[in-house]
């Protein structure tokens, strides 16, 4: 055997050292290296990345929040936010969805556009994301998806809140409604893009948005890595919207809705003449906001869409109608005004007014007219040829310079939206519009509220506000005062006081205002049989009757039918503007009735009737300590008023 020498065995050993050593130093470097990455990790950059594992493990929501109330000027809630239930369904649990989806329908009403909604949805979203099937449910459908959960997989019962209307549609048109938000109404505001979010688009939810709105909530969802909800850990409501006061009485808004559903078609205003407060807007048919906010079917829409009375326009500030003879106080006051008549200005009607070779009769056309009459006479009677006389004297441009100042011919500025301007006509209106002068004969017509003269009910209420204060009155339906509040001291000018003057001569209006009253309190007046008989509620006004179709010469020749003979869209409109007490006057009314024929027939007693509950309730005098009440909601909505007003 041959044995290694001595010297060969120890540089072999040196070799192996010296391997091991760096080897060694190798691996504590990399355990050195290893380590103090840890440290970095875990002790200096703890904070950020515990930040960053809380931001995986926590999402952060916005909540819609609670809408602010609408309140009448005593405080009884007109828009309100109330408990409501929805049936949603998650995919991932529920197996096979069409299944679920029919015995969902045996259960609740389920229509084709509503399933294929949830199947849309469920394309786009994760597959254990909640999916809105229905929603507003009753306490019944509520109960009868319950009992039959165990048979349902991945459906359950999810509670909300909605708008809800207590008043159903006989505030509509004041309150307007919300509805979820359009494609082109988006903002990049990330809470107009919550499934659940509303924004007003009528009326006052749509003029106080903003208002209503409120400030958005939070809530902290802790989930999974698959970004499964697993709990919620905490929840900020945010801040509830403004509530909005309004200057409508509801009790006296109910009471006009009921008297107008005596017509087929009718609205009535009612303004403060002091501060410019609207007591009452109505219009009759109308629609129910509720249906709106809970889900309009196509059938309900196209039926009001469809309905000749066109229930969906706020006939007071979008009903544009020939004011007719309601007209002739904005004829007496531009040429009293102008100084080219005095009160005592006489003109004698022997039933018609000839100019030309063209004969303009008056409604009096037999019996020789009404013989000769002052501007008291010609109001009291409404003569014709008197106003005919009267606008030939100051020609159109002075009529239509005093009805723009009265707030005729333009939208008058009211604070909700879709008020239309009607139309007061120039020599320089009718040249551009037409490529035509004025000539005289377009005059008589306008004399008499005829012609192209139109205007809304809500501006010929103003236009005798104006009258009656002597002041530049704008109507409004905001207090900004808030609500009256029983104890409080009343403040006759509230919202009066900042309102120029119109410059009047209050000797002209007294003139105009005494003709008003002769109409309804002095025997012979066209609306004597309306009057209010009770001592200290009377009331003055001027009737007036708009005809919407021009008879021509055919059917003169062969005998124009009796107005109540005729197809109800070709009968002429009723119209009355009234004022109350005549003593001193504290609210102006206006009253129309489509179709209704006759003014002092058919809109007077209207306003002989509103008018006298207005001033019953005349907070001038008191607070009525019996406002109406709206019970608070429950699950099927708050009980009804009760059908008798305070």
């Amino acid at each position: 055997m041959k044995t290694r020498p001595l010297a060969q065995d120890k540089s072999r050993f040196k070799t192996l050292t010296r391997r091991t050593m760096m080897l060694g130093g190798l691996q504590a470097g990399m355990v050195g290296t290893l380590a103090a990455r840890m440290y970095y990790l875990q002790v200096l950059q703890a904070d950020k990345y515990k930040v960053l594992a809380e931001e995986n493990r926590i999402n952060l929501r916005l909540l819609a929040p609670q809408r602010g109330r609408i309140l009448d000027r005593f405080g009884v809630p007109l828009a309100i936010n109330q408990q409501s239930y929805r049936v949603v369904i998650v995919a991932e649990q529920a197996g096979d969805i069409d299944s679920t989806l029919n015995a969902i329908g045996t259960l609740i009403p389920l229509g084709e556009n509503e399933r294929h909604r949830v199947l849309r949805e469920m394309k786009r979203k994760h597959s254990f994301v909640p999916i809105m099937v229905r929603e507003n449910l009753s306490w019944e459908e509520v109960a009868r998806i319950e009992v039959n959960i165990p048979e349902l997989p991945g459906v359950q019962i999810e509670v909300g809140r909605n708008r809800y209307y207590p008043f159903a549609d006989r505030i509509t048109d004041v309150t307007g409604y919300v509805a979820p938000v359009s494609e082109k109404e988006l903002t990049g505001d990330p809470l107009m893009e919550l499934p659940d979010f509303r924004i007003g688009k009528a009326g006052i939810e749509r003029a106080q948005d903003l208002e209503l709105r409120g400030t958005a909530g939070t809530s902290q969802i802790e989930v999974n890595a698959f970004g499964r909800v697993v709990r919620e850990i905490n929840r900020d409501e945010g801040q509830p919207g403004a509530e909005i006061a309004t200057t409508i009485d509801m009790a006296l808004q109910d009471f006009t809705m009921r008297r107008l559903r005596s017509e087929e078609s009718a609205t009535c205003v009612v303004i403060d003449v002091v501060t410019g407060e609207i007591l009452t807007m109505a219009s009759s048919p109308s629609y129910d906001a509720n249906s709106f906010t809970q889900g309009l079917t196509n059938t309900v829409w196209n039926a009001l869409n469809a309905d000749p009375h066109v229930p969906l326009n706020n006939k007071a500030i979008q009903g544009v109608y020939p004011p007719g003879s309601t007209f002739k106080p904005v004829v007496a006051m531009a040429a009293l005004d102008a100084g080219l008549i005095t009160p005592d200005f006489r003109a004698t009607c022997p039933g018609h007014f000839t100019l030309g070779n063209h004969d303009y009769y008056c409604w009096k056309n037999k019996g020789g007219g009404h013989g000769t009459l002052d501007l008291h006479g010609g109001l009291k009677n409404s003569c014709d040829v008197y106003f005919y006389e009267v606008a030939m004297k100051i020609g159109v441009d002075r009529v239509a310079a005093m009805a723009s100042r009265l707030g005729m011919g333009a939208p008058t500025g009211l604070d909700i939206p879709n008020e239309r301007p009607g139309n007061i006509p120039t020599k320089a209106w009718k040249l551009a519009k037409y490529g035509i002068k004025w000539v005289d004969g377009d005059t008589p017509s306008i004399a008499i509220g005829q012609g192209y003269i139109a205007s809304t009910p809500l501006q010929l209420a103003t236009m005798l506000m104006r009258i009656i204060s002597n002041r530049k009155i704008v109507p409004h339906l905001v207090r900004p005062a808030g609500i009256m509040e029983p104890g409080k001291p009343f403040d006759p000018d509230l919202g009066a006081k900042d309102y120029p003057s119109m410059g009047f001569n209050p000797q002209h209006i007294a003139a105009v205002l005494s003709g008003m009253n002769a109409v309804t309190n002095e025997p012979g007046g066209t609306a004597y049989g309306a009057r209010i008989s009770e001592a200290g509620f009377e009331m003055g006004g001027k009737s007036g009757s708009a005809q919407v179709k021009q008879i021509t010469a055919a059917e003169r020749a062969a005998g124009v039918k009796k107005q109540d003979q005729q197809p109800w869209k070709d009968r002429d409109h009723a119209l009355f503007i009234a004022f109350a007490p005549v003593g001193n006057p504290r609210y102006a009314c206006a009253v129309v009735v489509e179709h209704g024929i006759g003014g002092s027939k058919a809109a007077a007693p209207i306003a002989r009737d509103v008018l006298r509950e207005c001033q019953r309730r005349d907070p001038s005098r008191r607070v009525p300590p019996d406002p109406m009440i709206v019970a608070d909601a429950g699950p099927s909505g708050p009980a009804a008023p009760p059908e008798k007003t305070p």
